[in-house]
């Protein structure tokens, strides 16, 4: 099996512009393919995985990924899938957060001569004088090609903006501008994409010829990616110090029955056979599964040293045991208390438990949190400086433990 049939086998292909020449391009290791990643926050997120572990896979097999880094494009913002505006970063906020990105990326693509490379498209969108791009770009557009495009169809609804009109003219200059100069024959992204980078692959040809041999890819994006990267509200991180390996692992840990193997597909280095071995699993077995691929992934980017920690914390609080060693925890500050206590209320916002005292409420008037083994439903509960000074462990529901101390 050569690596494109194991990418389609593992669910990821969604549509392709050419698929032998692709088959056959990608199974000689020939080729040189860019993925595009917008730097509108700090860290990568689990919802980045997919594209992160086929970098990684097409590497292996000989071919040379591209990690583009959307300094200019993050300017303007992807409306893809969006029903507002995304909200606008100072060019200082982009370049930290592009090398945020570049030190994650590192620990899954190996970068260096005749392997990996990384490149900006800050370093040539900025510099571009409007009138000639418009003459250059302009006439291989069709504005009634793009209305229909389904990465604006949403926005049609409820306002687009012409700034977020243009992002699809960006991103298909990228894709231009990284053949030209790079030798870069292939993308990648969600399927979500697709017309966006269709704009790429048809510039391309309508500027260079026919005989220009550029190739679209789109990664499968169903519910369950479209879901990673999110739970309960938050991100979950790549960066430890926004969510910290035990809670990355119990975010894998408690996908869903019908997604585990799924992800275990997509995202895991295990093989196939494996895998169509435990296709068959079910019962109890899918929480085996569910441990494995939250270990695999945890290992994968925090190191073997931390999913075993985050591993032995889950199993010895889920029998009881309580590992507070490693268990997540918060140290609160004495002038966070009033009068020497604390109310439960502002004690779980301060613990990232709940978003505001208002939510902090309803899961104590909900049964949902349990301090040290007891329930409780009073929203008035408050603990003074000699329990936290030994240390409280709270439960929230019936997954997420969190050890808070003074």
């Amino acid at each position: 099996m050569g690596i494109y049939e194991e990418l389609v086998a593992r669910g990821l292909i969604a549509q392709v512009t050419n698929e032998e020449e692709i088959r056959n391009m990608i199974n000689a290791g020939k080729a040189k393919f860019y993925i595009g990643f917008d730097c509108t926050a700090d860290s990568l997120t689990a919802g980045h995985f997919m594209a992160l572990t086929l970098m990684k896979r097409l590497q292996q097999a000989g071919n040379q990924p591209v990690a583009l880094i959307g300094g200019g494009t993050t300017m303007i913002g992807d409306p893809s899938g969006r029903t507002d505006m995304r909200k606008m970063l100072t060019k200082e906020d982009i370049d930290h957060n592009a090398e945020c990105f570049k030190r994650q990326m590192e620990r899954f693509i190996e970068f260096g001569e005749g392997k990996a490379i990384m490149v900006n498209n800050a370093d040539w969108l900025l510099n571009l004088n409007y009138v000639e791009l418009l003459r250059e770009v302009g006439p291989c557009f069709s504005v009634n090609n793009m209305l229909r495009a389904e990465c604006y169809k949403q926005r049609m609804e409820k306002g687009l903006s012409f700034l977020e009109f243009n992002y699809m003219i960006m991103q298909s200059y990228d894709f231009y501008y990284l053949f030209k100069n790079y030798g870069c024959n292939m993308q990648f992204g969600g399927d979500d994409q697709w017309s966006n980078m269709l704009g790429g692959t048809e510039l391309i040809r309508k500027k260079l010829g026919k005989d220009a041999h550029a190739m679209t890819i789109t990664l499968l994006t169903d519910s369950q990616g479209k879901k990673m990267g999110k739970t309960a509200g938050n991100a979950v991180w790549l960066d430890a110090n926004k969510t910290s390996p035990y809670d990355f692992y119990q975010y894998w840990r408690n996908v869903e029955d019908s997604d585990v193997m799924k992800c275990i597909r997509m995202l895991t280095f295990l093989p196939l056979e494996q895998i169509d071995e435990m296709d068959k699993w079910e019962g109890a077995q899918l929480n085996e599964a569910k441990e494995i691929l939250a270990y695999e992934l945890t290992n994968m980017v925090h190191g073997k040293e931390e999913a075993d920690k985050a591993q032995a914390t889950a199993r010895a609080l889920f029998s009881g045991a309580g590992d507070m060693e490693n268990m997540p925890s918060t140290k609160l500050d004495p002038a966070d208390l009033t009068d020497g206590r604390i109310g439960i209320l502002t004690l779980l916002v301060k613990a990232g438990l709940a978003p505001s005292n208002g939510e902090a409420r309803r899961l104590v008037q909900q049964g949902g949190i349990s301090v040290d083994d007891v329930k409780i439903t009073n929203p008035q509960t408050s603990y003074d400086s000699a329990a936290l000074g030994n240390g409280i462990v709270v439960k929230k529901g019936k997954k997420v433990f969190h050890k808070i101390t003074l």
